[in-house]
């Protein structure tokens, strides 16, 4: 590659020869995927100083969106507090520094909720648990993996990254000293659960793909090295996760590949007990458990595509009783016991909802919400017995809401909403659903966020982010950072593109596998109604995902070049087949049932072959490109979008693309609130200048 820092960098070519299917590939670029080779990073440090020279000019802009974010943003403040078994539990921000303090105090006599300072200080009698600015010290990462009290609320369990490689390092606290126990276990993964009494603690490991497949149990005072296995997961398709319901009465391992599910259950009175099996796994059947009494909810697609609730007996685990029958259009998405009610999450007509099933009543409701487009969900709920649960309630002009919501009056409480100082009134923004047409007749919907008085004429810039695999959605949510854009005259739009779960489980299955470009050509579709429609012109439209999403990026940019302005492409996964033809990189064995399985079909691999963003890069006119990814990123590897902007410039040198790696994050980025705000503030300050607004 070349040193001089003036011009883009050019890497290496070193010839790889790839053979599948009597298909032979060279690969000029496979070397970046070497983190060891000095070169790979010299060229990430090269690819940081040319984007760091050509976006310099902006560097005024990105200090103003990063203050207009800070000033917007309430710095010390506090979390609605949550009950649980005698304690309040909440996290405390402080003006300055980047992490949450994680809090608790004891329950009064009587109390309700207790109210927060308005200044956002510390209640009285508060106990801090685990200070996350004193652990980062000394580290540029930090994240907090499993985080779990003991029953008893005496023991806390911790994990800590300082890589942002999702390699945790578990520790056990003694809330009644203060003390952290010589008890630690490295390289552990997201997730944990305890005994009833407190003594046991089980948690997870991954195997060299990064795959959670073993759940261990430890004894708390004990050295790691006496830990058990209590399950291995040997399919390489499924991973493991462990948890303990609500109730506390059950220590849950899960078993999940994308489209089958198998469920064991320890009673947490029994922590040494042999894992029990609620449903044997059968192919192509999905199920998830929550304990309610003397019976196991389930929450399954036997028959069921948008699912169903069904129970079975707590004691013996047989058959599946009904509850609630399937509805075609209605998903069915989570079940949440508590000893009086039972609440369903769900959606319909691409909009999320809340479903009480009063116990011993035959009358089930729905909550009510006066937005036309919005997101809601249970918010922390940690208590079984309680006659109300909390809710987290956004929309793209309501800031994140948490509300109290009495199962018996139906009274809703606001507890808290969001700060957002300065002049921010929601007023001056609206929202909107719109629908594009898809080639084959599909209708995608978009939901959209602007000024009042955006001009309809397409003249008004616009972002469109998408999304579009495993059946997530991209729900409304509510943003600081997005208003410096919406005050500057831009439109924002979602498109909720088919392999999302928008839609209910026929819009994810209709974009995956074989029918995975309908995600790519329902962003297109969504990009030109736009400019059809009045909201933009493709002149003004920038083009925004991340991670899978990331893939749609490349994708369009191979399939529609002329639709947008310019592309963000964030942690991309835009190399998908040399990836999925690699059993030995994290997640690829578990992915085959998502993108399917190239080594094996020869017509998955002429499939992903034919989108593939790397596969596909041509000698044409692309619009300016800013790829964004982590060294450290073990879900979405460094070397995708390091190979795909060394390619771009290979094939289609006359275009600008740009590669900003964070050379100690990971997937999510920059670890600290600050730093993360600063990020955002460097790809939108790019966004604008692409839609020609720079003030």
């Amino acid at each position: 590659m070349t040193t001089e820092t003036t011009a883009a960098p050019v890497a290496k070519r070193v010839p790889t020869e790839r053979t599948h299917h009597g298909d032979t590939v060279i690969d000029e670029y496979a070397w970046l995927a070497d983190k060891d080779d000095p070169d790979t990073i010299g060229y990430l440090t090269a690819e940081n100083t040319y984007t760091e020279q050509t976006t310099a000019r902006l560097g005024l802009l990105r200090e103003t969106l990063f203050n207009e974010t800070k000033r917007r943003t309430k710095e010390t403040d506090l979390s609605v507090p949550s009950r649980k078994n005698g304690h309040w539990y909440y996290t405390r921000t402080v003006e300055g520094q980047q992490y949450g303090i994680h809090c608790r105090r004891a329950v009064r006599d009587g109390e309700a909720t207790p109210s927060m300072p308005e200044d956002g200080s510390p209640l009285p009698g508060e106990e801090i648990l685990l200070d996350g600015n004193a652990l980062a010290q000394g580290h540029d990462f930090f994240a907090l993996g499993t985080y779990g009290v003991s029953p008893d609320g005496r023991w806390l369990a911790y994990s800590t990254d300082f890589a942002g490689d999702e390699r945790f390092t578990l520790r056990v606290k003694d809330l009644s000293t203060g003390e952290v126990l010589a008890d630690e276990v490295p390289n552990t993964f997201y997730g944990s659960a305890w005994s009833a009494d407190g003594s046991t603690l089980f948690y997870l490991t991954v195997d060299e793909s990064w795959r959670p497949y073993r759940v261990w149990r430890h004894t708390v005072g004990t050295s790691a090295d006496a830990d058990e296995i209590v399950y291995q997961e040997d399919d390489e398709r499924f991973w493991v996760g462990v948890g303990l319901t609500r109730s506390e009465n059950f220590v849950v391992i899960d078993s999940q590949s994308k489209v089958t599910s198998e469920v064991r259950v320890i009673p947490a009175s029994n922590p040494t007990g042999e894992p029990a099996v609620i449903a044997p796994r059968r192919q192509g059947i999905e199920y998830s458990i929550e304990h309610h009494g003397h019976r196991f909810l389930i929450l399954h697609n036997d028959g069921a595509e948008d699912f169903a609730l069904a129970y079975t007996s707590a004691d013996a685990p047989g058959d599946w009783v009904p509850m609630i029958e399937h509805t075609p259009g209605t998903r069915l998405e989570a079940v949440d016991a508590f000893a009086n009610h039972i609440v369903v999450s769900l959606r319909t007509a691409g909009l999320t909802g809340i479903r009480v099933l009063p116990v011993g009543s035959t009358e089930s409701y729905d909550i009510d919400f006066p937005e036309p487009l919005y997101d809601v969900g249970l918010h922390s709920n940690p208590e079984y017995q309680t006659t109300s649960v909390r809710l987290h309630y956004a929309s793209l002009t309501t800031p994140d809401s948490v509300y109290d919501f009495d199962l018996v009056t139906r009274e809703m409480v606001l507890r808290k909403r969001k700060p957002v100082l300065g002049d921010f009134d929601p007023a001056h923004y609206e929202q909107h659903r719109d629908w594009a047409l898809a080639d084959d007749g599909t209708r995608v919907p978009i939901s959209l966020v602007c000024r009042v008085g955006t001009p309809r004429d397409g003249s008004a810039p616009c972002v469109l982010y998408g999304y579009g695999s495993y059946e997530a959605s991209m729900d409304p949510w509510f943003s600081i950072p997005r208003l410096s854009l919406l005050d500057r005259g831009v439109v924002f739009a979602i498109a909720h593109v088919r392999g999302g779960g928008e839609l209910g489980r026929r819009w994810y299955e209709t974009g995956k596998l074989l029918a995975k470009k309908n995600t790519f050509t329902d962003f297109v579709a969504t990009a030109r109604h736009l400019v059809k429609a009045g909201w933009t012109s493709a002149d003004r439209l920038v083009a925004r995902g991340g991670s899978a999403g990331g893939l749609l990026m490349g994708a369009v940019a191979n399939i529609a070049p002329d639709a947008f302005a310019g592309i963000v492409a964030q942690v991309p996964f835009v190399d998908p087949l040399n990836s999925i033809l690699d059993p030995s990189l994290p997640l690829t064995v578990t992915e085959w049932e998502e993108w399917g399985n190239p080594l094996a079909d020869p017509e998955v691999y002429a499939y992903m072959k034919s989108y593939s963003p790397y596969e596909n890069v041509t000698a044409q006119d692309y619009p300016p490109i800013l790829a964004v990814t982590s060294l450290n990123d073990t879900r979405v590897l460094y070397h995708e979008p390091a190979k795909w902007i060394a390619r771009l410039r290979a094939v289609a040198p006359q275009g600008s693309y740009l590669l900003k790696t964070e050379m100690g994050a990971g997937h999510g980025g920059p670890s600290g609130r600050y730093d993360s705000w600063r990020e955002e503030a460097f790809v939108a300050a790019w966004i604008l200048d692409r839609l020609r607004v720079t003030a």
